[in-house]
């Protein structure tokens, strides 16, 4: 167990150089609140330093954490930092493209959840993973990024949600996508599914090996807040929530119900024709999401 604060390098850390100009993308793994160590990938984005030929190289001071520019790095002040759906992992080819679309509008933080890819433990199904989030927000945080919209998918859209209600301020706006509202949704097949991997030994060897998440095998105790009561509690961040009317995994009444828990802080939208989570979310999509951000988070 480190002694460190969480969200300093742990390590693997790679860090821009001179000949780079500070765009390369900085890879390393975070330590969480509870000790396991999360893969995580800042990517600074298009435009985040100034391009100013003549600009001092920005090396880090002694007093900042090696992974993160110091305060007189000219910072583009966005950042999003994206939660993965269920199976996903910061390497994964769609968690890529969102972070590929999102990376014009600003900074992007991408990490793996706790049991997914090479990060520590075993997954949750969304309870521990709000410590996750939070390490990933701090690190963010320590670029020196004004404003920081947290984007979560199917699990990790339900993240987003708790983390935000556990952590008032620490965002300045949440995008929810094809998150549930209530857990132990048994509904639809697909979730009928999950359930069985989730609950049945023989299911979490399947994802094991099979679809490489190591899943915990105790229950919840205590069960965490359900999203629909973390939105309850979110007011006055701005949250928009999005969902497609041929999700398979959740029905409309979910959005629904997260949509009216949030009340006037809160904007739905239902596309038309999308299914589930990142695999679904097309890049026009993705980009409405950016320009929302950039706005709702000014």
């Amino acid at each position: 167990m480190s002694n460190r604060p969480a969200g300093h390098v742990a390590c693997s850390t790679v860090r821009p150089n001179r000949e780079t100009g500070g765009r390369a993308p900085i890879r390393t793994f975070l330590r969480t609140p509870d000790g396991l160590l999360v893969e995580s990938v800042y990517d600074p984005g298009t435009a985040v330093y100034e391009a100013d030929p003549h600009a001092p190289d920005a090396s880090p001071s002694p007093s900042v954490p090696a992974a993160v520019p110091s305060a007189g790095s000219s910072v583009r002040d966005l950042v999003f930092v994206v939660a993965h759906g269920f199976t996903g992992d910061v390497d994964r080819p769609h968690v890529r493209r969102v972070a590929g679309v999102l990376r014009a509008y600003g900074a992007v933080v991408t990490f793996s959840f706790r049991g997914h890819g090479r990060s520590g433990g075993r997954s949750t199904v969304g309870d521990k993973e709000v410590l996750d989030l939070a390490t990933a927000v701090e690190w963010a945080r320590g670029f020196g990024h004004a404003r920081l919209v947290t984007v979560g998918f199917s699990m990790g859209g339900s993240v987003v949600l708790r983390h935000a209600a556990l952590h008032p301020g620490a965002v300045d706006a949440v995008v929810s996508v094809s998150a549930p509202a209530r857990w132990y949704y048994r509904g639809t097949a697909p979730m009928r599914r999950l359930h069985w991997l989730v609950t049945r030994p023989e299911g979490r060897l399947v994802s094991r090996y099979g679809l490489r998440t190591r899943i915990h095998h105790r229950d919840w105790d205590p069960v965490p807040l359900a999203p629909v009561d973390a939105v309850s509690r979110l007011a006055p961040t701005p949250l928009l929530v999005v969902h497609g009317d041929r999700d398979g995994y959740f029905p409309l009444d979910h959005p629904r119900m997260l949509a009216e828990a949030a009340g006037d802080h809160g904007e739905l939208w239902v596309e038309p024709g999308m299914g589930h989570a990142e695999h679904a979310a097309d890049d026009a999509l993705l980009a409405r999401i950016g320009d929302w951000a950039a706005a709702a988070a000014g």
